[in-house]
């Protein structure tokens, strides 16, 4: 058995949890930065290709006030404003700072950073690297800060698999590391989850294959709170045909806001005016509300043979094709797609997950040492993120997680943890030993699970449809799963660890979605269309006696009681 240790432990080693790492070692904290993946390389940072949200005001007048009306006008009412105001008043210093360390964001003539407007914003506020480069930009720029920080320890390849409470404190955590098979203990005097959102969950994802949901599993396992977890944002414009080989299924997007191109149904006639939406080219209408206008277009029988709907670029001029975005069109020329000659297909998939982890604006949970940051956080959102504000999350939350963890790491005399490691350690010796007599492998209970959450607790739902899920739920929980035994490079336990987690979000999400009985934002109920003024509440996600619970607080807001309010725009 391995044993390390540090003032703070990170787990998942994207966006967020870089920006932790930098901002906690340059507080004198020592640091573990360890990820499933490989550090800097896995989670949801790297294959974003679109912009960061920052009211830096460099294209035309902006202010962070008038970012925050804008996100809580996509949040649908649900928006933790302290949570939301955070990450609005601090995008353009993350900005800035990452400029400093040679980001490399898109310039105009002037050399100020390039911003454009992309939907729900009010102003061109959308700061970018490069087409569609922006999240390996980012990703490459804190990698390399990273990199410079002794105190920073990356460990790649080891999966957490629980977090270590002792006397009701957060002292570090357990996993395992998958190259060698052995049991890894990590004592700590707090530690953050980073670890991304869920969105493998469901079949069709545009994320990475290691967002499975743990940081939200780990953390109600460890006894922090959940909030809003029914809000999964399903992308409007992935990709679906004609085949795409070796591009992002979402990289419609930056196209569609900066080119203005049309979405034509199965009739090539516009469509999402029938549904409260002012598109007319001009791609103005919000993620939900699109995604809702095409799957109704497809359930009306007027979606494309695929499908989906079409994404047409046949009014604009191949000179502007090639200027917004150059070598880009050689690379779908490669594929064999002409914009000037034919529309793609296009369609909903899971994309994003608006709920999370419950902190408050220190980015603590109620477990005192435990932390959360970026995409495992929830709250800021709402019902709804607003385009751009995905990455500046990341950044944001990650750099308040890692200097609010180091300053009570600072504080914390550390002790106790060995017992409760020795526990944890053991649960995850003999968790697979149960299952080693048959059944199935867990990548085809994932995949069974997969299906189960698309149909039934998709971007449209029932209460029927979801109780059929949380029967499904709990039938692949209790069926025998087929693990190999220990040793190097066991991804069936990997997988079968994986699964653990995501069957506990997924019920989570679902438990969730079967309390809302209403429909709000990303969370679309066919038995409830319509929103409930007396819903305007966030629902709360915790454990109680290894059962998932769900109740109502009487605030809007985070683990602090945040009341709602309004804030004057400047």
């Amino acid at each position: 058995m391995t044993h390390l240790s540090a003032d703070v432990l990170i787990v998942g080693a994207g966006g967020a949890g870089m920006y932790a790492a930098i901002a906690a070692a340059t507080r004198g904290a020592s640091v573990l930065l360890l990820d499933k993946s490989l550090v800097g390389r896995g989670g949801a940072t790297i294959m974003a290709q679109m912009t960061v949200a920052a009211a830096i005001g460099h294209e035309e007048p902006d202010h962070w006030t008038d970012h925050l009306q804008d996100t809580l006008a996509a949040g649908r009412e649900l928006c933790d404003e302290g949570l939301a105001r955070l990450l609005c008043e601090n995008g353009p210093a993350r900005i800035f700072e990452m400029d400093g360390w040679g980001a490399h964001w898109a310039r105009g003539t002037d050399d100020r950073i390039r911003q454009v407007k992309a939907p729900g914003h009010g102003r061109a506020r959308c700061c970018y690297v490069d087409f569609l480069n922006t999240g390996p930009g980012v990703a490459g720029t804190l990698r390399r800060q990273v990199s410079t920080l002794d105190p920073v320890r990356r460990l790649s390849n080891v999966t957490v698999t629980e977090v270590v409470v002792h006397d009701g404190r957060a002292v570090g955590a357990v996993g395992m590391d998958v190259v060698t098979g052995e049991v890894v203990t990590l004592a700590a005097k707090a530690v953050i989850l980073a670890a991304g959102g869920l969105t493998k969950i469901y079949r069709r994802n545009s994320a990475s294959t290691n967002m499975g949901g743990e940081a939200y599993a780990l953390a109600l396992w460890a006894g922090a709170e959940l909030i809003d977890m029914e809000f999964v944002q399903f992308f409007p414009i992935a990709h679906l045909a004609p085949r795409l080989v070796g591009m992002d299924p979402i990289m419609w997007d930056p196209f569609r806001y900066k080119l203005g191109g049309r979405l034509l149904n199965g009739n090539f006639d516009e469509f999402m005016h029938r549904y409260g939406g002012q598109d007319s080219g001009t791609y103005s209408t919000v993620r939900d509300q699109a995604s809702y206008a095409i799957l109704k277009e497809v359930e009306a029988g007027r979606g494309s043979p695929h499908g989906g709907v079409y994404l047409d670029f046949r009014h604009v001029p191949d000179e502007t094709l090639r200027e917004a975005f150059g070598p880009v069109i050689d690379r779908l020329a490669h594929n064999g797609i002409d914009l000037t000659e034919t529309p793609v297909e296009v369609a909903p998939t899971a994309h994003y997950h608006m709920g999370g982890i419950r902190v408050n604006q220190r980015m603590e949970t109620r477990v005192p040492g435990l932390y959360a940051a970026g995409e495992a956080v929830g709250g800021a959102n709402g019902a709804n993120r607003l385009s751009g504000n995905a990455i500046t999350e990341a950044l944001v939350f990650g750099e308040c997680a890692g200097r609010e963890a180091a300053a009570a790491a600072a504080g914390t005399t550390g002790g106790g943890e060995a017992e409760a490691a020795a526990d944890a350690s053991e649960r995850l010796r003999n968790a697979p030993g149960a299952d080693d007599g048959g059944g199935a492998p867990a990548n085809v209970l994932q995949q069974r699970l997969q299906s189960i959450m698309w149909e039934h607790a998709g971007p449209f739902r029932t209460g029927e449809q979801l109780r059929q899920a949380l029967d499904g739920i709990i039938e692949i929980r209790k069926s025998p799963v087929a693990v190999r035994p220990a040793g190097a490079f066991n991804l069936d336990l990997q997988d079968r660890l994986e699964l653990r987690a995501m069957l506990t979000t997924a019920e989570a999400v679902v438990r969730a979605a079967i309390g809302r009985t209403e429909s709000r934002g990303a969370h679309q109920r066919l038995d409830f269309p319509d929103s409930d003024p007396g819903l305007v509440r966030n629902q709360v996600i915790e454990m109680k006696d290894e059962e998932i619970t769900a109740r109502w607080p009487e605030q809007v807001g985070s683990a602090e009681g945040v009341t709602r309010h309004r804030t004057a725009r400047r």
